[in-house]
């Protein structure tokens, strides 16, 4: 059964508080789960979730920031503790590859997991999975920062009353699915007549950054985005010179790209008040809303229906 989720383990910036770990955020997408900005005490918070190393098939780290990666080290020495029999794949902006080294060699340990050091090295580059295309943008950020969308191949949804019609039952439906179309009692009969258009998911994961091209690329027609909303709009000048976003601007984001369900997360630790980043979002967004709190889960929307016209 296919589970498309969000596990957070984490939603502070540059310093948690007690009660906001380091980033972290794990994404369950049917036979891909990913490990998205590993930081400090990821490994433990997994604990206190139903997601285990074991599990892991990807990481993806947005930039070398320690907030963002201080938890590579255990979490990759995990990997081998549990002997992960499949391979991770692990990408990061290519600029970084030697903190990266240093990251994963940071203490003596057996190493038994098969990691798959897959570099980011331009903005655009894709990597086909077996769910879809991981794609990664360049962000505006002081150091090398890259965010990643998943998108699912669009598809088509059958419609059992046009196959019924049509007498077209059993294996004939994968055959009429797989070529494209079918010769039933001397009529060809297309795909396109006894279906409706199914379009992919899409997923988005935008970190420390300012507005840029980057961010409405990744953020474009997403079921769910993940997305930093550092400070509230107050400081949005001070925003600006560090490379973050605020909710308001995150929200705009979100609205002008079409986002159904919008995560605000990496909150700074001036802010004891959840709820104001809330309101502000609020001003520009008036679809699904949600102010990440650390282990909790998100679901990806339910697929959207297509009319059958």
């Amino acid at each position: 059964m296919s589970m498309r989720e969000l596990v957070v383990l984490g939603t502070a910036s540059q310093t948690p508080t007690r009660q906001r770990n380091h980033n972290g955020y794990v994404l369950r997408w049917d036979g891909e789960v990913i490990l998205f900005d590993p930081g400090e005490g990821s490994q433990r918070q997994l604990l206190h979730t139903t997601v285990t190393a074991t599990d892991l098939t990807r990481i993806c780290v947005t930039h070398f920031h320690g907030d963002h990666c201080l938890g590579l080290p255990g979490t990759i020495q995990r990997l081998s503790l549990d002997r992960v029999p499949h391979p991770v794949a692990v990408h990061f902006p290519a600029g970084g590859a030697e903190y990266f080294a240093r990251l994963r060699h940071a203490a003596s340990f057996h190493e038994t997991a098969e990691l798959r050091v897959e570099p980011i090295e331009a903005d655009g580059q894709r990597i086909a999975l077996g769910v879809g295309t991981l794609e990664a943008r360049r962000l505006r950020h002081p150091i090398e920062t890259y965010g990643y969308r998943l998108v699912e191949p669009d598809g088509c949804r059958m419609l059992p009353e046009r196959l019924a019609a049509y007498g077209i039952a059993g294996p004939a439906v994968g055959e009429l699915i797989r070529v494209g179309h079918l010769d039933v009692d001397g009529r060809r009969v297309t795909r396109e007549e006894v279906s409706v258009p199914r379009p992919g998911q899409r997923f988005a994961f935008v970190m420390d950054t300012g507005l840029c091209d980057g961010v409405y690329a990744l953020a474009e027609h997403a079921d769910l985005l993940v997305i930093e909303s550092t400070f509230l709009d107050s400081e949005a000048a001070l925003a600006a010179e560090v490379g973050h976003l605020t909710a308001g601007q995150a929200a705009r984001v979100a609205a002008e790209s079409g986002v159904r369900r919008l995560v605000l997360t990496h909150f700074s630790q001036r802010y004891a008040d959840p709820a104001r980043f809330a309101d502000e979002a609020r001003a520009h967004f008036d679809g699904d809303l949600v102010i990440a709190e650390d282990l909790t889960t998100v679901q990806v929307p339910p697929r959207r229906v297509a009319s059958a016209g």
